[in-house]
């Protein structure tokens, strides 16, 4: 029950169960009902705007051009980057790569390298103490920390197209594809400052795994992550540089689509109900020609019969 009376606004007590009102006499369910009906039609019109103004800029802040759409793929590839060897080290004992899945160096992989960090943090941590916090062991940690952050980046990067749809000429993506770019070379920088110690540190334990007489390298995978990266980048660049259309234009432009496809379903329309009375007409003719032609063999007999 409302709380006052939408016509003589009398205050009603929490009692007043009747429909009525019982200063004036009015139906207050039913009072004005054609004007909330059209304040409802107004509310709900605006809700459907809002809708399509959303949807419009999300299908053109994604695909909407040739260039959205091309960016969406080129803001995919660096993810090739990421199972590709970005670094190995070769020892006596175990050899460790920068390869996420060990598919192109020999030895430990990343995915070994993790869940032995995790399973023995404390072993990492004594170790990379024990060597000063400045060698091999601890660069090579930094650098495949900086290789995580620069996969993050790039992830976030990627997403940030689908989460800021609503602002086509956001320069986010740039930023964080930046991001990413810096923390590849400072991994890439960081292994080879590690690589440095290898001729004065000739056995490192990274975790249980054990490195003797150790030697290693930049591998091309970091260089082809880079790449990728680096075109992620220009794309994302030149979105953001390139003009981009306003919610009234996305509007006029789905309104235009949609009246040429409902001309599109009239004229069909129209051609079926054109096809269909010829055809009526058709098998209209062809019935009085068939009876016509039942006619004229039922006289013919007569006329035979008469004869005979």
């Amino acid at each position: 029950m409302a709380s006052t009376c939408p016509n003589c606004g009398k205050k009603l007590k929490w009692y007043n169960m009747k429909a009525e009102c019982s200063e004036c006499g009015v139906s207050i369910p039913n009072y004005n009902w054609e004007g909330r009906l059209e304040e409802d039609a107004q509310r709900s019109e605006k809700k459907f705007v809002s809708f399509y103004k959303t949807m419009n800029m999300l299908a053109y802040s994604i695909w909407g051009t040739k260039l959205r759409r091309l960016r969406i793929i080129l803001s995919f590839l660096p993810a090739i980057g990421y199972i590709l060897p970005w670094g190995y080290l070769k020892s006596d004992g175990e050899s460790i790569g920068l390869d996420v899945i060990g598919l192109f160096t020999e030895g430990k992989s990343l995915i070994n390298v993790f869940a032995d960090f995790f399973a023995n943090k404390g072993l990492y941590f004594t170790n990379m103490a024990y060597e000063g916090n400045s060698g091999i062991l601890t660069f090579s940690m930094l650098s495949i920390l900086f290789m995580v952050l620069s996969l993050v980046f790039i992830v976030i990067a990627f997403f940030l197209i689908l989460f800021t749809f609503k602002h086509p000429k956001t320069k986010s993506m740039v930023v964080f594809d930046a991001l990413s770019i810096a923390s590849a070379i400072a991994s890439a920088v960081v292994f080879s400052i590690g690589l440095g110690n290898t001729s004065s540190q000739t056995a490192v334990n990274f975790g249980t795994f054990s490195l003797y007489n150790i030697s290693g390298g930049i591998s091309w995978g970091i260089f082809v992550a880079i790449a990728l990266l680096v075109v992620a980048f220009v794309a994302n660049l030149l979105v953001a540089k390139a003009p981009a259309k306003s919610d009234e234009e996305l509007e006029e432009e789905r309104l235009a689509k949609k009246a040429e496809k409902e001309e599109k379903e009239r004229q069909a329309d129209i051609k079926k109900e054109k096809e269909r009375e010829e055809a009526e007409k058709k098998a209209a003719e062809e019935q009085k020609r068939a009876v016509e032609e039942a006619k004229a063999k039922l006289e013919a007999k007569k006329n035979k019969k008469k004869k005979d």
